[in-house]
């Protein structure tokens, strides 16, 4: 705890001077000119800190805002969402950072606490939110699997539409829904992309998608709101092949195709960076480190600087 705190006072004073390569990169660029996307930091990595902690640290490392963990075992659970998630957006408000973004569990629009959690956010001024996932229900048929999750993304986005929010069903690699990447356009069939639409993880679709990756990219094109950022290495382990996540830059992600066809299809959307790669279990959301702070505030600017180098 004394060294936490210890670190939280260099950062107060750090933040008088600007931070040492977290300055952008200005001018030329993949996706062309002064780039005004955003870059947030997922907040399951900060979970180790309270929320002025938090929030003083995601400022002081130099991204623009918070993607807060709303969801059982996160910053904020559900539960407690009336309670805690004013207090964690003021935190962030006054640390000088966007307060708009969320990650939620959430998949059902009729539960009391996908209520709860959605007129609060809206309270709070959150715009986009990362929904949970559906699973593949083995005894139907994929269509009639399909046809439910749009049912169920029908509901949220009418919610969303009565509470100004935007949601966003992240792809994610395995048998889930959305692992194959094309099953989200007909699970998003027919909706308004302004209310649900696509959090697209390019770690993940390019571990299902190898190199034809692009083409599920250009038929999510126009449901794409916002972007989860991470990079991984295949590696075999007890004889079998594995994805292994990685620092950003370093892995199998092809980030150049990635930015040229955001830039080539004029996708709107701010990133999300997550590092899922070993850091003292804040990869996991650990709420106590089993490494230094720095060396997770170090692995955080490391990020923020690749990513800020494509933008």
């Amino acid at each position: 705890m004394n060294s936490r705190r210890s670190f939280i006072k260099r950062s107060l004073l750090a933040s008088m001077v600007p931070l040492t390569g977290l300055t952008p990169v200005f001018g030329m660029s993949i996706l062309g000119g002064n780039s005004k996307r955003k870059v947030y930091i997922f907040s399951k990595h900060l979970q180790w800190l309270d929320f002025d902690e938090m929030a003083l640290t995601a400022k002081n490392i130099g991204f623009d805002g918070i993607d807060l963990t709303v969801r059982p075992k996160g910053h904020v659970i559900p539960e407690r969402v009336k309670e805690d998630l004013p207090r964690a957006i003021n935190a962030i408000k006054a640390a000088g950072l966007d307060a708009d973004r969320m990650t939620t569990a959430i998949t059902d629009p009729e539960d009391a606490l996908t209520i709860d959690i959605l007129e609060t956010a809206a309270k709070e001024g959150i715009k986009n939110y990362r929904l949970g996932w559906f699973d593949y229900n083995p005894t139907l048929s994929i269509e009639e699997n399909i046809t439910g999750f749009n049912l169920k993304l029908r509901g949220l986005a009418k919610l969303n539409k009565e509470l100004g929010l935007t949601a966003a069903y992240q792809n994610h690699a395995g048998e889930m829904a959305g692992g194959p990447v094309w099953d989200m356009s007909l699970m998003l069939d027919g909706i308004d992309p302004n209310l649900v639409g696509v959090r697209y993880d390019i770690r993940h679709a390019t571990v299902e998608g190898g190199t034809s990756w692009p083409l599920g990219m250009k038929l999510l094109a126009d449901k794409i709101n916002s972007f989860d950022v991470k990079d991984f290495i295949w590696k075999k382990t007890d004889g079998k092949w594995r994805p292994f996540n990685v620092r950003v830059g370093e892995g199998m992600v092809d980030f150049d195709r990635y930015f040229q066809i955001i830039d080539e299809l004029s996708i709107k959307g701010d990133f999300t960076i997550h590092l899922e790669y070993p850091i003292g279990g804040a990869e996991h959301g650990a709420t106590t480190l089993s490494c230094s702070s720095d060396e997770v505030i170090s692995a955080m600017k490391k990020n923020l600087n690749t990513l800020r180098s494509f933008l």
